[in-house]
């Protein structure tokens, strides 16, 4: 583990290699799993903010969702998560071409938004979990992922060089150049 501020990072992150494969996996972060995606009151907010602007993009069972509950529930650890239509994919994905993809990032590269999506969505598969006295930054592995890393694997691209805005965005710049020394200086020590 390596301590930067008030946040303990997990070996995983410098030296496992991950590239999002969307070709491969379709999107399946988006559509698989048993809960929502973690959010924060600010990001509620800009959600419920920017659905005129993406209710159109959504499938019909996902506006159902949103009429009838929002765009957030409280999950079982008693925390604010999106809302998934039948215990399954995210409210805000939609499919492309047969890729599952997020109306709100959709929205953000259109320039019609300057949210681009939950961070946790954005950091994934990067989680981060909330401590006392300090944040837990772990990679998640998850078989939908497989090819992610191949390709990471292939292009020789670690987590957190592939996640590098999302981390900026959420522990700043200046804890990401720390970030990048520390990886760099522990692969000079393992030659």
């Amino acid at each position: 583990m390596l301590q930067i501020d008030d946040t303990i990072i997990s070996f995983d992150v410098l030296d496992e290699q991950f590239v999002c494969d969307l070709a491969s996996c379709k999107g399946a972060c988006c559509v698989e799993g048993d809960a929502g995606a973690p959010l924060t009151e600010t990001e509620i907010g800009k959600l419920e903010e920017l659905l005129p602007l993406i209710m159109d993009d959504l499938p019909e069972v996902s506006r159902e969702v949103i009429s009838r509950q929002g765009v957030f529930y409280i999950d079982e650890d008693n925390e604010p998560v999106t809302s998934i239509v039948d215990g399954r994919e995210c409210v805000f994905a939609y499919t492309d071409k047969g890729v599952w993809k997020c109306a709100v990032e959709k929205a953000y590269r259109e320039g019609k938004t300057d949210f681009i999506k939950p961070l946790s969505c954005h950091l994934y598969p990067v989680r981060v979990k909330q401590y006392d006295s300090f944040r837990a930054v772990n990679y998640q592995r998850w078989k939908i992922c497989e090819c992610a890393v191949a390709n990471g694997t292939r292009l020789k691209v670690p987590v957190y060089r592939f996640l590098k805005e999302p981390l900026i965005r959420a522990f700043g710049k200046e804890w990401y150049q720390q970030l990048d020394i520390a990886a760099k200086e522990l692969k000079q020590s393992d030659k």
